[in-house]
């Protein structure tokens, strides 16, 4: 590794498993210090273990004030500042419309909307001058799914905090990107179906990316990675999509 990230503070939501795994193992490789959240102490004992670097877990749920304050007063304790944060927990699940209920709503924007809006403003007193925001989008933003209107609304919500956060922390000269996977083999995604039919989607999945596959967590982190390093540094408020040109045709 080239150590892009040598002497960098980073936190990333979400980081015990998945995709947001996959960042922290990166961020770490290239010799950042990294604090990564989960919900389960279980998981993020286990990510904490296989990760090599400098990595600290904190059980942590974003949707809760209570829990982004202890992360932070811990974060500010150990670390003094933040130079990277990714906002990256989130999930979703299928309901078409007929079936939403307010559960069904609340769980998925209470994570990925609210969760995302105070991870950041909680984290605003820590982040260095020039740090990079990344928050987690997909390319559900830019288009649409049958039973998936929630979730694909959460994730054009949180795209457009980035353009609106990109104009309020210009002063700081913060960068705040979104970036949005398309399909990628994560636990999260073939949990959304039974153990029979996780191939099927799998496969489906790939059927409509340009590419023929669906991505593996690692090529997303390293799209992360870019976002986070010095070369990115003009680059503010876009959203970067990292799914094989799904969006784009």
């Amino acid at each position: 590794m080239s150590g892009t990230l040598s002497g960098k503070v980073a936190v990333v939501t979400g980081g015990s498993s998945g995709i947001g795994a996959a960042i922290a193992r990166r961020f770490a490789a290239e010799g950042a210090t990294v604090f990564i959240t989960g919900r389960r102490q279980e998981a993020i004992d286990a990510a904490v273990a296989e990760i090599e670097g400098d990595v600290l877990g904190v059980r942590a749920d974003v949707s809760r004030a209570t829990d982004l304050d202890a992360l932070f007063s811990l974060v500010g304790e150990r670390a003094g500042r933040i130079d990277v944060l990714v906002a990256n927990a989130g999930g979703g699940s299928f309901a078409p419309l007929g079936e939403i209920t307010e559960e069904h709503y609340h769980d998925t924007f209470d994570t990925n909307v609210k969760g995302t809006i105070f991870t950041v403003q909680g984290a605003l007193p820590l982040l260095s001058e020039g740090a990079s925001v990344i928050l987690m989008g997909s390319n559900a933003s830019a288009g649409a799914a049958p039973a998936f209107s929630i979730y694909s609304a959460s994730k054009a919500a949180v795209r457009n905090l980035a353009r609106g956060w990109a104009l309020d922390l210009k002063d700081r000269h913060i960068r705040v990107n979104a970036l949005s996977p398309g399909p990628t083999h994560t636990p999260g995604l073939v949990g959304l179906v039974p153990d029979d039919a996780q191939q099927g989607l799998l496969d489906a999945l790939a059927a409509e990316v340009p590419l023929g596959r669906v991505a593996d967590p690692a090529e997303i982190a390293g799209a992360a990675l870019f976002l986070a390093s010095p070369d990115a540094s003009f680059v503010n408020g876009i959203e970067l999509f990292a799914d094989g040109g799904q969006a784009q045709v």
